[in-house]
């Protein structure tokens, strides 16, 4: 649901949409520009008085109330990000872009085309980091919604999925908002693909922990993902 297509690059034109308060940042002419109102912010102006969870390429604050469950493999190496509140959860990623044009509104038409494809009838919805994508899909527990939301930053993009009750009602995000508005994405200098995932891993603690999990379980245990 997430792939490039083929036939080279592809990216739509900055005049297209509405930059992202981040990506404003980074075209903006001056050397020294304001900081933004609201995340997720670029590292280069995240204020810093925050308790984050430090993922590498993702900083998640700490919210009261949200649960943050990591799934890694043996080496520490993040696959999966899901923060859950009450009825509510909310699945990160964050990925490679251009450091001037941004990528959502290509990679959300590609999202609403696998939905059709399998049978699903996506809505495009204004949201408050502009146009979100939003379903209801079938799934092995019954029908769920769905709501895609997109960040464009410098040379990254954040990819926010909610489901559950803040998919059908935004004014129900809650916490789960807050902690979208306060990620912090730490993108290398490093030359990366576009929509390439970036690097995420555990700090060095929690690593040792999955490597320990990750070992044969004994009677009365069992391995899995680990809330953090």
């Amino acid at each position: 649901m997430f792939s490039r297509k083929r036939g080279g690059p592809k990216h739509v034109r900055a005049t297209d949409a509405p930059p992202s308060e981040a990506l404003k940042q980074s075209m903006a002419a001056s050397d020294d520009p304001p900081a933004p109102d609201h995340g997720p912010w670029d590292s280069s102006y995240a204020p810093d008085d925050v308790q984050r969870l430090d993922l590498g390429s993702l900083l998640i604050p700490a919210v009261d109330g949200v649960e943050v469950r990591v799934q890694a493999n043996p080496e520490g190496v993040v696959e999966q990000i899901v923060l859950v509140d009450g009825e509510s959860a909310l699945q990160l990623g964050v990925f490679a872009a251009p450091r001037t044009e941004g990528i959502w509104d290509e990679v959300r038409e590609e999202i609403a085309q696998a939905m059709k494809s399998d049978g699903v009838s996506p809505r495009e919805v204004d949201g408050v980091y502009g146009t979100e994508l939003a379903a209801r899909v079938n799934t092995p527990e019954g029908p769920a919604d769905v709501r895609f939301v997109g960040v464009d930053g410098p040379r990254w993009m954040v990819r926010a999925l909610f489901q559950g009750a803040a998919a059908a009602d935004p004014s129900r995000e809650g916490r789960l908002g807050e902690v979208l508005s306060g990620l912090v994405v730490v993108r290398d200098a490093e030359a990366r693909p576009v929509r390439e995932a970036l690097p995420l891993r555990l700090p060095k603690e929690m690593t040792e922990q999955a490597q320990q999990e990750a070992e044969p379980a004994q009677p009365g245990q069992a391995n899995g993902s680990r809330p953090v």
